[in-house]
């Protein structure tokens, strides 16, 4: 490296973004993704031990990937080159393949291959790849948002390890934003900037689990907001909103408007208004609500209001909790509308909701009265003997796979706990008892 660029390389840390001042030099300075880099996870001990394999980094944009690459080429004994898919072509990854054979050669030394973006990379690309990841030439590291399991071919994911990095969760943005506005070395601390309790409230649910997005926002707000009187620079909640774009909804997720809202939202779905379910969606989604957060209170809904009205409202919920998880924001709006209107259309019954309350409350009071003895378990040594299971029933020879014989403790018989409504699904459920339980009389 000539003086020139090395005055150039300096230069461009100086005046690089905050977010890419601010990655961790280190492993203990990279924050969050706990669940892969924890001091007793795989990947902390392969970076700590220079012993990595092939791996492959997938998440959403702003969570770490070219961060932990990073590190690791700032840990690693190897030869460290990087590339990126959306502007590489073969003749880039020839000279890699070629150096780092020179390198195993002449000094037998490891290299190891950053790709960024790697799901960019057409099935030749990364055929090409293959034979020196699995010979030992190379050992690569992919970096990208898309499903691997998907994009990148099945003999490359055969020989490499996929590590999920998360949205990072809200107390990892706040404690990276104090970072960036208080330290000096790593942030903005020369500009003796104030954040406001609020304002870092804000940008931490905003962010969505972005660290960039926030890093950006503190950033602009630090070099265009102007000086106080006592010569701070202060990020209030209006600024941190102007920085993000985003309006400051007043939505405090420890105080009562996030209980109003949410609590607006669930009433929204119990009384069939779609409409409002899906507006107050909305408002929790703009206000940086936990998604995770209100897949919950949608299936607790499709359960505790519709029941078996609509016994599908409940799949429908809970399958829109699990595609959430995979694909994150913002597509997660779409499945969580889809949910939230669902449940909010159907019939609505409470009444397997009542049901077990109804049977708590009865448990509570009489304790554990005895189960009767044809319905005990027949099949441990010694069971014949003492009665179990005897006169025992098989609903399924008889018709309609039903037989009338006590079911309830003896001192409950005769109570219902179970009363299907006339709304939805439960219209047939309740006939079909009638019916079954008719039949049965009929036949004695």
């Amino acid at each position: 490296m000539d003086l020139f660029e090395y005055m150039r390389s300096n230069n461009m840390e100086k005046e690089a973004p905050l977010a890419a001042r601010m990655r961790p030099r280190t492993l203990d300075e990279v924050v969050g993704q706990q669940h892969i880099i924890g001091k007793d996870k795989l990947l902390y001990r392969a970076i700590k031990a220079d012993k990595l394999s092939s791996i492959i980094f997938y998440g959403p944009p702003g969570t770490g990937k070219t961060t932990l690459a990073k590190v690791i080429a700032g840990t690693t004994s190897a030869e460290f080159t990087q590339i990126n898919a959306t502007v590489a072509g073969k003749k880039d990854m020839e000279e890699v393949v070629n150096k780092a054979k020179d390198n195993q050669g002449m000094y037998g030394r490891k290299t190891i291959l950053f790709v960024d973006e790697i799901h960019r990379f057409n099935k030749g690309q990364q055929d090409y790849l293959l034979p020196f990841v699995e010979d030992g030439t190379i050992i690569l590291i992919g970096a990208t948002t898309e499903n691997p399991y998907f994009e990148v071919n099945g003999a490359l994911l055969s020989r490499s390890i996929i590590f999920e990095l998360k949205p990072l969760a809200r107390e990892d943005i706040k404690e990276l934003i104090k970072i960036a506005v208080y330290d000096s070395d790593r942030g903005m601390g020369a500009y003796h900037g104030e954040i406001e309790e609020d304002a870092l409230e804000f940008l931490a649910d905003i962010s969505g689990g972005d660290a960039r997005h926030a890093l950006n926002a503190i950033e602009l707000g630090l070099m265009t907001t102007d000086r106080s009187a006592d010569g701070k620079i202060h990020i209030t909640l209006e600024v941190a909103g102007q920085c993000i774009q985003k309006k400051t909804v007043r939505y405090d997720k420890g105080g009562d408007n996030h209980y109003d809202t949410i609590s607006a939202f669930i009433k929204s779905m119990r009384g069939s208004d779609p409409d409002a379910a899906v507006y107050y969606l909305a408002r929790m989604l703009y206000a940086g609500e936990d998604i995770k957060f209100i897949a919950r209170r949608i299936m607790i809904c499709a359960s505790e209001d519709v029941g078996n009205a609509d016994p599908m409202a409940i799949v429908v919920a809970t399958n829109a909790c699990m595609a959430i998880e995979r694909i994150g924001m913002p597509e997660a709006q779409i499945i969580l509308s889809q949910a939230a209107a669902y449940v909010a259309s159907a019939p609505k019954s409470n009444a397997s909701c009542n049901a077990i309350f109804e049977a708590n409350d009865v448990v509570e009071t009489t304790g554990s009265l005895p189960i009767p003895t044809h319905l005990q378990d027949a099949h441990y040594k010694g069971a014949a003997k003492l009665g179990r299971g005897t006169g025992y029933k098989y609903a399924h020879d008889y018709p309609n796979n039903y037989v009338e014989q006590q079911y309830l403790p003896y001192e409950l018989n005769g109570k219902e706990f179970y009363r299907p409504s006339g709304n939805g699904y439960e219209v047939k459920i309740k006939e079909h008892l009638k019916r079954i339980k008719r039949e049965a009389r009929e036949d004695l």
